[in-house]
């Protein structure tokens, strides 16, 4: 038996199904911390805000990071048998293209404070100073990185809201347990 908890043939496990809606959970709140932010008459307020938004970014990074590489040393459990041939052969880009938006996404959002004219610090929780990545400061850069957070920030939400569609779909229409194993762990006692 292995030292490391795993995922089940029947279902995820405890650190599996945490970091998914811990993921899930941050990657809303991020969209609309982001959303609100912008339109914010008071600048104070708007920076305090993108402090935080910037914050929650950082961790966001770091819990994606670690569920790529939990998901690298511990397989999805298979699918279940009514899950069709089309399906099957899609859920893995599905999956591939969540974690690219989730990874991309931060990352963009990190890109963009990099090349900011203003030099604006980025203090995680007021914890540490982040470094800027090694890009070059400019107006268009700045531009650029903005437009690419933006669209990927809508792209993500998208991505998500098919994901919800497909997973709801599987619970009530084909009531199959896509959705249940990502909710409940594992019975099997060497579960996460």
């Amino acid at each position: 038996m292995s030292a490391l908890p795993k995922n089940q043939p029947a279902g995820y496990g405890w650190t599996a199904i945490i970091l998914h809606w811990l993921i899930a959970a941050l990657f809303i709140g991020q969209f609309q911390l982001g959303f609100v932010m912008v339109r914010l008459a008071s600048q104070r307020t708007a920076f305090e805000l993108i402090q935080l938004h910037k914050s929650f970014g950082f961790l966001l990074l770091g819990l994606v990071i670690l569920r790529i590489a939990w998901r690298l040393g511990r397989p999805a459990p298979p699918l279940p048998r009514s899950v069709g041939r089309f399906e099957r052969r899609m859920a893995p880009l599905v999956h591939l293209a969540l974690y690219a938006f989730q990874l991309a996404l931060p990352l963009s959002g990190w890109a963009l404070v990099s090349v900011s004219v203003l030099e604006i610090p980025s203090v995680p929780f007021n914890l540490f100073v982040m470094p800027h990545l090694p890009l070059g400061e400019s107006d268009t850069a700045e531009s650029f990185w903005a437009a690419t957070h933006w669209y990927l920030a809508y792209a993500g939400i998208g991505l998500v809201a098919l994901h919800l569609a497909a997973a709801l779909r599987h619970h009530f229409w084909l009531r199959d347990t896509v959705l249940t194993r990502m909710i409940t762990a594992s019975s099997h006692r060497d579960t996460e």
